[in-house]
């Protein structure tokens, strides 16, 4: 019998470091989480600061492998939200703030100060393009920098390394500059298929400075997700982790990207052959924004979403990647702003708590009414949930949400079936990507597969099974994302030969939960007025230019 092996899983989201010790099976033994500090110095600019995510990252993992032997910790995976790292030289923290602090030296990847740039790359309309469905986004890198370039000129010229926040981990793990290619391809534009930096690209977006010294400030060394990076732990990192001097390290994912790895493993309870093919699984991770995640054989050209990035994930797939700006964050939104909000959190105790509430309320309310779906609840209330753009399949990030079928109702009841709109709006977002892939040719979904915080919301996995009409696939280990990144270590440390086989042997089993055929044809006649909803926004958008009389 073999002696028994850990991984370690950091996962670095929007608002926290969180880590995972997984054994080889991808059962969690321990985690821990730890909040990382955010600026908001102005609407729509959001800042972090890598020492602070560094050491959160250091208290979470010593906590996690306190009671394990550092020996049977064989691998440490990171993952991370692609948010943009500046670093000057001996990499110290520069600037990306107004303020001139150094230690805010991240700009968030939700932050959208680089709407012009954003525009101003894609008029250019370089070929590169097409692999970010026709148009780059503000939430990407490369307008970022050029922001930078242009609003902060002595941050940017101080610049000794521009990092993803996944790849800056496994830096600062291991003092040496690795990129991900999962980082490089999908949030910097990097040219996969010729595997180099494209110099034409970022000449025409202003970046020329980028392309010296072998493109040394983006990185020259890009190795595919799962490999290990240098010689392992440094002893300055070892120390401050609590583990062992050369523990393996992985090249890294971006978050989103680690739980699809986790997820695409996992299969059904009771799984058939037609469940086990990962070209027909969508995976929904699903927390303050939510990314769509899957992957296909041949490369799938789809206008408004990101992609197909080749290899970013798994060697010899294309990924394909749609995704809301917002998610989690919307319904809270929704939840905070109703007039009823504080009086219901302090009767029950706090968020969670006042979702269950609601997802009760809102089956009584539909017993009441004598409906025989909760769904129905909304036949009047229609919703466009773009209230801070929409990422794909539209790519338009001054989109904004619509709401019709207002009433004068209030108290809980109003704020409950607003509620259900706004989740059942998520999920024909989801329809309008699924939609949008097919109208490309894309291989037919058999399932799509949750994790994230909203994947504990029975009401919007259902709402997402019943809207788009597939069945849903919620894994029995909630934290997939921890088990992805823990599963890059497993990869990289060669106890799996490869990050495939290393998901299917960490991915574990889930419950599906079938769609309700009773409300297919309600839901088809309320997409289609989802669809209205956006044609009407584009054509009072005309209307107020003076383009429509």
């Amino acid at each position: 019998m073999s002696e028994q092996a850990y991984f370690v899983g950091v996962d670095v989201g929007t608002g926290s470091a969180r880590a995972a010790l997984v054994a080889a099976d991808g059962r969690v033994q321990e985690q821990a989480v730890e909040a990382i500090k955010t600026w908001t110095p102005e609407p729509h600019y959001y800042e972090q600061s890598s020492e602070d995510i560094w050491q959160a990252i250091c208290k979470v993992v010593k906590h996690v492998i306190a009671g394990v032997d550092k020996q049977k910790v064989k691998g440490i995976g990171f993952d991370a939200t692609c948010s943009l790292v500046i670093l000057g030289n001996g990499g110290t923290p520069v600037t990306v703030s107004k303020s001139g602090i150094a230690e805010q030296n991240i700009i968030l990847w939700m932050d959208h100060r680089a709407e012009q740039e954003t525009a101003q790359i894609n008029a250019a309309k370089h070929p590169l393009l097409k692999y970010v469905g026709g148009q780059v986004s503000l939430e990407m890198e490369i307008p970022k920098l050029l922001w930078l370039k242009r609003h902060l000129p002595k941050s940017y010229g101080s610049i000794w390394r521009a990092f993803d926040l996944p790849d800056f981990l496994t830096w600062r793990a291991t003092e040496v500059d690795t990129r991900s290619l999962c980082s490089v391809v999908c949030k910097w534009n990097y040219d996969a298929a010729a595997h180099s930096w494209n110099s034409e690209f970022l000449r025409g977006a202003d970046l020329e400075e980028l392309t010296k010294d072998k493109f040394a400030a983006l990185g020259s060394d890009v190795q595919p997700p799962g490999k290990p990076v240098g010689k392992g732990l440094s002893q300055r990192a070892a120390n401050e982790l609590g583990l062992q001097v050369g523990t393996v390290v992985s090249t890294s994912l971006i978050d989103a990207h680690a739980g699809a790895l986790g997820m695409f493993g996992c299969r059904a309870d009771s799984s058939s052959s037609k469940n086990d093919d990962v070209q027909g699984k969508m995976a929904l991770i699903a927390g303050t924004s939510t990314c769509h995640m899957s992957i296909t054989r041949n490369a799938c050209f789809a206008k408004g979403i990101w992609g197909p990035y080749q290899d970013a994930i798994i060697p010899g797939y294309f990924l394909n990647e749609g995704g809301q700006s917002v998610a989690g964050h919307l319904l809270d939104h929704v939840l905070k702003t109703h007039e009823c909000y504080f009086a219901l959190s302090k009767k029950l105790g706090g968020d969670k708590f006042i979702y269950q509430h609601l997802n009760k309320l809102l089956e009584k309310l539909a017993a009441e009414r004598g409906f025989s779906s909760v769904h129905c609840l909304t036949q009047d209330i229609h919703v466009w949930p773009d209230l801070h753009g929409n990422r794909s399949p539209v790519a338009d990030a001054t989109l904004r949400g619509t709401i019709t079928g207002l009433d004068m109702t209030r108290g809980v009841e109003s704020l409950a079936i607003k509620y259900l709109a706004f989740t059942q709006a998520l999920a024909y977002g989801t329809r309008h990507i699924i939609e949008n892939l097919y109208e490309h040719q894309r291989a037919a979904f058999q399932t799509l597969l949750f994790c994230g915080g909203l994947a504990k919301n029975p009401l919007y996995v259902q709402c997402h099974a019943d809207i788009c009409n597939l069945p849903a696939l919620i894994p029995n280990e909630q934290e997939m994302v921890l088990v992805g990144a823990a599963a890059l270590g497993a990869a990289a440390a060669g106890h799996y030969e490869s990050v495939e086989s290393a998901s299917k042997a960490m991915g574990g089993t889930g419950q599906l939960l079938k769609p309700n055929p009773d409300t297919v044809e309600l839901h088809n006649r309320k997409y289609k007025v989802f669809l209205k909803l956006l044609e009407h926004q584009r054509q009072y958008r005309d209307i107020m230019q003076g383009r429509q009389t």
